[in-house]
This record gives structure tokens, C-alpha cells and sequence, in this order.
């Protein structure tokens, strides 16, 4: 009995050191959170209207698009490079070859000329997201909300100077059958960004960031052990990371929680655990740049995730415009560290 005794205190102490742990440096983030959305500004109303807009002609107008909606995937990437061009930015295509159809990565480029320094190649903020969707959905919020928020970030940054360079980018084929593979997009992108020695400081993929709840119990997690340190209540929204982008994900909180008029989350985990690499940062993270996931946590939260009911009308276009605002305000402090 006294055996027994011990092995479970050995065991509780073990786990407790194991949570302690992943507290410290996984979850203890920077920064004073807040616990409610605040009301929008007059300017963020128009922010709002604009997204709405966005998320309506991708997932409404154009719907359901990936390589088995070829024509409707072409589609979005022209939506896509004339909501640049139309901004004023230069826009670049970065084109592969699958499975003898060409896929296309849009670029825009604000480039950046450091104050009172001699730079040739400023480092780079990359701000990207993913405009396909999964087989039978339109992806309202799977990614439409993504890439209605890049576009809305490019046109407020466009024709301001900054010191780094701003590269908003979206990628094509994040999704199965591509997904977590060398033919996704943003793994071809950032494998070339790598072979002409771009200087990415920051990678910041905007991924499925439309919903929120406040009812009891509308947030789960992958791991039991996380639901101890995290809300149970859906209304906040969550930045993620590996170990190895630890520092920009504690950076970026701060500046976020600075200004921010909505509930945050950040974790810092291991890159194994369900989620964690669930977008186009695994893509950087795989060539050596630092990168960080903006979500709202999309299964473990949004009922209609991966359906035919990812459509337009699902969304809190309010809370999301607090969200694109307050990456508004940290893309502007981050340009400046």
C-alpha cells in the first residue's frame, strides 16, 4: 500500500511539474488581457462593412474553391490580385505546376527603407493567408475570413513608408488532399523564399478567425490537460506557435493585448500537438523562419467547420473586425521593433 502510495505522488508531482512547465513557457503570456469585446468605432463599422464584403464574394459569390473547382479557384485569385492592384500595390503571381494545372500564390509588396540605416534587404513581415477551400464547402470562415482580412491590412498599409518590408501573400492549396505536404502552396512559396535568401522576420498566417460565442462550454481543446489554463467560453481569439517561434508569439501578444478591444489567447506548443500546425506557418516553420497562427481555433470551436455551412451568414463580423483592427495596430509596432 505504501508502494502504491508513493508511485501516485510520484505521478501527481510529475504531472504537476509537467503543467507547471507548460504554463511557464507555453502559456503564461505577456500583456493585460481583457475579458469582453468592446463596441466599435466609426472607423472600425467600415472596417466591418468592407470584410463582410470580402468574405460575401469569396464565399458567396464565388464559393467553393480547389483543384476540383479549378475554374472558381482561378476566380479568387484574380479577386484576390485586383483587390491589390486596386490598393496601389504591385502584385507579383507565384505559379507552380500540379498535376498539370498551374496554381498560383499572390503577392503584394510594400517594400521597406529603414530610418537612418543602410539596408539592402530590410527583414520582411509576412502577413498570409490561405484563399481555397475544403472539397463541399464554400469557406466562409475556412479561409474567406483570412483573406478578407489580409486584403483589408494591405489596402491600410499601402502607400504608408515602412521599415520593414510588408509582403501580404496569399496561398493557394492549403487544404487536403495538399495539406501538411510539399504541394501546398505556401511550402512552395516559402521554399523559394529560403532558395533567394529572403530575411523573413515574422510570418503571420491569418487562419479561420470568424467566429466566437459566448455560451458555456463552446470551446474545446486537442489535449484535456490545455482546458486547465484556457477558457471553456469561445469568445477570445487564439495565437499559436511552435517551440521555436516562442518569441514572436510572446511579442506579438503584448502589441496585441496593447491595443486589442477583445479577448486573446496565446500558446506556444509543440508542433506535434492537433492544431498547432494547422496552417501555411508549418510551411515556414519547415524552411527555418519564425511563424505564428491567428485562429479561432476553428474545429475546436466552429460547429460548422469543414461543411457546406461554412457560409457568410455564420460569422461575428463585429468580433472579427476587432480582431483585423487590433493586427492593424500590432503589424504597425512590430514595423517599428
Amino acid at each position: 500500500m505504501v508502494r502504491i502510495l508513493f508511485n501516485a505522488l510520484r505521478i501527481t508531482i510529475a504531472v504537476g511539474a509537467v503543467l507547471a512547465l507548460l504554463w511557464w513557457f507555453g502559456v503564461k503570456m505577456p500583456g493585460k488581457n481583457i475579458s469582453n469585446a468592446a463596441p466599435l468605432s466609426p472607423d472600425e463599422v467600415a472596417l466591418r462593412e468592407e470584410l463582410h464584403s470580402d468574405v460575401q464574394t469569396l464565399a458567396g459569390e464565388i464559393g467553393e474553391r480547389n483543384i476540383w473547382h479549378y475554374p472558381q479557384l482561378n476566380a479568387a485569385a484574380d479577386f484576390i490580385e485586383n483587390s491589390f492592384s486596386t490598393a496601389g500595390l504591385r502584385t507579383r503571381r507565384d505559379i507552380y505546376e500540379l498535376r498539370g494545372q498551374s496554381c498560383h500564390n499572390i503577392e503584394a509588396e510594400i517594400p521597406g527603407s529603414p530610418q537612418g540605416a543602410a539596408v539592402s534587404q530590410p527583414p520582411i513581415i509576412l502577413i498570409g493567408a490561405h484563399y481555397d477551400s475544403v472539397l463541399g464547402s464554400p469557406g466562409a470562415n475556412d479561409n474567406g475570413t483570412g483573406v478578407a482580412a489580409m486584403l483589408a491590412l494591405a489596402r491600410r498599409f499601402a502607400g504608408k513608408k515602412a521599415e520593414h518590408t510588408l509582403r501580404f501573400v496569399a496561398f493557394v492549396n492549403e487544404e487536403p488532399p495538399h495539406f501538411l505536404s510539399n504541394e501546398m502552396g505556401s511550402f512552395v512559396y516559402a521554399g523559394r523564399c529560403k532558395t533567394r535568401g529572403d530575411q523573413i522576420s515574422a510570418m503571420i498566417s491569418l487562419e479561420t478567425i470568424g467566429y466566437f460565442s459566448d455560451a458555456p462550454h463552446s470551446q474545446t481543446y486537442p489535449l484535456p490537460g490545455l482546458g486547465v489554463f484556457y477558457p471553456e467560453v469561445g469568445n477570445f481569439i487564439g495565437f499559436v506557435s511552435n517551440v521555436h517561434s516562442r518569441a514572436l508569439l510572446r511579442r506579438i501578444v503584448a502589441l496585441f493585448r496593447k491595443h486589442a478591444k477583445i479577448p486573446s489567447e496565446g500558446a506556444a506548443l509543440p508542433a506535434f500537438i492537433p492544431g498547432v500546425s494547422w496552417s501555411d506557418q508549418w510551411s515556414f516553420w519547415q524552411h527555418g523562419y519564425p511563424g505564428i497562427m491567428i485562429t479561432d481555433t476553428a474545429p475546436f470551436r466552429y460547429p460548422y467547420y469543414h461543411s457546406a455551412n461554412d457560409t457568410p451568414d455564420k460569422l461575428d463580423y463585429d468580433r472579427f473586425t476587432l480582431v483585423v483592427s487590433g493586427m492593424e495596430k500590432v503589424i504597425e509596432d512590430l514595423d517599428k521593433l
